[in-house]
């Protein structure tokens, strides 16, 4: 028979290998301004921490012994005859899942899992310029690894709440500004809000609706990158469904004006 992988775990060594805790996903909810300057977020995650009893060994006195199963090896050889010969294959050992060591005595806390339910505080750093629906990876924060093992990550994905005046577009933003018929004939001046606080601008006499205003840099930052995107005012003129009779002799002369024009 082929002998050719009869070399697993190294002639008969010993191979550790650790065991990895389950990722965990959390969602985290941000405002427009926490997304133009970032921010840090505290969260309580509940997940399974290093048991404090046996400190993660999930031994009750931290003695250990050879894996009766595979020797120490951390692994079984399996012999599987087919049409070329016998074939050896490996697999990681079932019982000390790789470690090649079993507890004497499981720890009474957590029933030799060196694992227990808990909770922790999570800061996580959230850089500007994230968006909906994107996840972001904290390592080594998730659940805790069996028997002293890695720790999973902590994938945390982003939704992005509504604001009252803005509407976003990858980094733009958007601004309705409603202004009168007066007001675009003759032209006007408008406080127009931003992440950073209001801007002034000018509006031209006889600015039509539908005009864009572009405030460049108004915008949200670029993930990763350098600048940011603009503000976009879109310039609607408002028409009232009623006149007051003050209204109506203002349309009149400003009527007559331009047609003087």
């Amino acid at each position: 028979g082929c002998s050719g992988f009869s070399g697993f775990g190294g002639g008969g060594g010993s191979r550790t290998v650790r065991e990895r805790g389950s990722n965990i996903r959390v969602k985290v909810k941000l405002g427009l301004p926490e997304i133009a300057h970032g921010v840090k977020k505290k969260i309580k995650v509940s997940k399974y921490v290093e048991c404090s009893h046996c400190h993660g060994s999930g031994s009750e006195d931290g003695q250990t012994e050879t894996c009766p199963t595979c020797h120490g090896r951390g692994q079984v050889v399996q012999t599987v005859n087919s049409f070329f010969g016998q074939m050896q294959t490996a697999s990681v050992c079932p019982t000390c899942n790789g470690s090649g060591k079993v507890v004497k005595k499981k720890c009474t806390h957590c029933g030799g899992e060196g694992i227990t339910k808990g909770d922790e505080v999570i800061e996580i750093d959230i850089p500007a310029g994230v968006g909906e629906g994107m996840q972001l990876t904290v390592r080594g924060k998730g659940n805790a690894g069996p028997h002293n093992g890695i720790a999973g990550d902590l994938l945390v994905l982003i939704e992005e709440e509504a604001h009252p005046d803005f509407e976003r577009e990858e980094n733009n933003l958007i601004y309705n500004l409603f202004i009168s018929i007066p007001e675009a004939i003759l032209g006007t001046q408008a406080e127009i809000p931003t992440i950073d606080g209001k801007v002034r601008v000018k509006i031209a006499p006889g600015t039509q609706s539908g005009k864009v205003l572009r405030l460049r840099g108004k915008g949200l930052p670029i993930l990763n990158g350098y600048g940011s995107g603009d503000m976009l005012v879109n310039v609607k003129v408002w028409i009232p469904k009623k006149y007051s009779k003050k209204d109506e002799e203002l349309q009149i002369e400003i009527g007559r004006a331009v047609q003087q024009e």
